[in-house]
């Protein structure tokens, strides 16, 4: 169990994702091998399975890639069965407050972190093949992510005290979310939104965490500037982006006349 993504971030440099909300195993296998350190597997506005994530988590390791999941809801019990599947990190919406924050680092890690249910034969503790339980729990404890999703307004005054909470590697800044509970919904652009999200990323790092976000082509070089290092992309933005430029591409030749094509019935 090795978390390469994690070991980038703690360094300081950027880890570049792509987000998955359809059960899609050969194109985390793609974006693996393309060079994204990490996909996230949204289970909150995705269709994804159980099964699936477990089928997407191998995908992920087989290219090199981490895994982190964005459960449907923060749920001990929910985060356990994708954790045993073996994903590397959780992306949690919507937490407001260090209580919640501590709560989902407590569903992620094993004591003395957490509370995490700790079993022999999980996929995530290699089936229990030549395994020291102990030192897979340790280890388990070292390797994962917790990300926190600040997305609501009652979140951004809070972001010191949640980043004080031990266990917690990133804060995120869901900009659509957060856009809508400023009372601007979807206008992410808007000065009041740019203003809020600016000023939780200079908190974020100032407390000595990650500052993370999503965005597209257009954001990704701001973003960074800003010091944001854990970034990624939605995945039909990536291909509405590659479908624009082969359009554009084909659609500027000028083709040479022809006669039209005769076809049979």
């Amino acid at each position: 169990m090795r978390n390469r993504m994690k070991e980038k971030l703690l360094q300081g440099k950027p880890v570049l994702g792509i987000s998955m909300m359809i059960p899609a195993v050969q194109l985390v296998d793609m974006a693996g091998k393309l060079g994204f350190d990490w996909v996230l597997i949204d289970c909150e506005h995705g269709s994804i399975s159980l099964e699936t994530v477990e089928l997407m988590a191998m995908a992920a390791e087989a290219s090199h890639m981490t895994s982190i999941i964005r459960p449907p809801k923060n749920d001990p019990e929910i985060i356990l069965r994708y954790m045993d599947r073996g994903v590397m990190g959780v992306q949690a919406p919507h937490v407001n407050n260090a209580s919640e924050a501590q709560e989902i680092v407590a569903a992620v890690k094993y004591h003395p972190l957490g509370k995490r249910s700790l079993a022999v034969g999980t996929r995530s503790a290699n089936y229990g093949f030549n395994l020291n339980l102990s030192e897979y729990a340790q280890q388990s404890n070292r390797e994962t992510l917790v990300c926190i999703q600040i997305e609501d307004k009652d979140a951004l005054g809070n972001i010191a005290s949640i980043a004080a909470v031990a266990g917690i590697d990133v804060l995120f800044i869901g900009p659509s979310d957060l856009s809508q509970s400023l009372g601007y919904p979807g206008a992410a652009d808007h000065p009041v939104v740019q203003k809020a999200m600016q000023e939780a990323f200079a908190a974020i790092i100032n407390a000595g965490k990650a500052a993370g976000t999503a965005g597209n082509f257009a954001t990704a070089a701001t973003r960074l500037q800003q010091g944001v290092t854990y970034y990624y992309t939605h995945f039909p933005t990536l291909f509405a982006h590659g479908c624009s430029e082969f359009f554009r591409i084909a659609n500027s030749v000028s083709v040479p006349e022809k006669p039209p094509h005769s076809l049979s019935n």
